[in-house]
């Protein structure tokens, strides 16, 4: 028997039911923590932050700054700003890390896989040809290739020559 470690999914795992409020909102009320939270970029309206429980590595989430949980409650301004976010999320994904695609997605509902239904959030994933094999199929189990703060440090760089690059223009 093969065993596969993922000891950070223990904080996840102790505290799932123990939340209190937010976390979207929680993060954007403390941008003196953006590192520890894994936010990489804060729009006028909007966040991008790593999911801190990825599906795969490199998970970003893009959220509007506001607490609302669905996109009709968004005001085309924000909505704008959302999209630009997700636009921002895309370049730094394929500048760090050259996948061979993405997902990009949102769930609205708990029947949709909304894990937190109250923020709405855009998912934006990188994907590359044969990233996912049998484990995922057979044992119900994801594969996630480096850690988290080495992969943060690497969006973050990728984002910095970016901005750099976007303010020489």
């Amino acid at each position: 028997m093969r065993i596969l470690w993922a000891p950070w999914r223990i904080k996840y795992i102790r505290n799932v039911d123990k939340v209190k409020g937010c976390f979207i909102c929680n993060y954007w009320n403390t941008p003196e923590n953006d590192r520890q939270n894994l936010v990489l970029f804060r729009g006028r309206s909007y966040i991008i932050l790593m999911n801190a429980f990825p599906y795969i590595n490199g998970h970003l989430m893009v959220a509007p700054s506001r607490h609302v949980g669905n996109l009709e409650d968004l005001s085309d301004e924000e909505l704008s700003d959302l999209f630009s976010g997700v636009r921002l999320a895309v370049k730094v994904i394929k500048r760090a890390m050259n996948p061979d695609g993405l997902n990009i997605g949102i769930n609205i509902g708990r029947a949709a896989g909304a894990g937190l239904e109250g923020h709405l959030h855009v998912h934006v994933m990188p994907r590359w040809v044969g990233d996912h094999n049998f484990v995922s199929t057979v044992a119900e189990t994801r594969v996630i290739g480096q850690a988290l703060r080495e992969t943060y440090e690497e969006l973050l760089s990728a984002l910095n020559e970016l901005l750099e690059v976007e303010s020489d223009e």
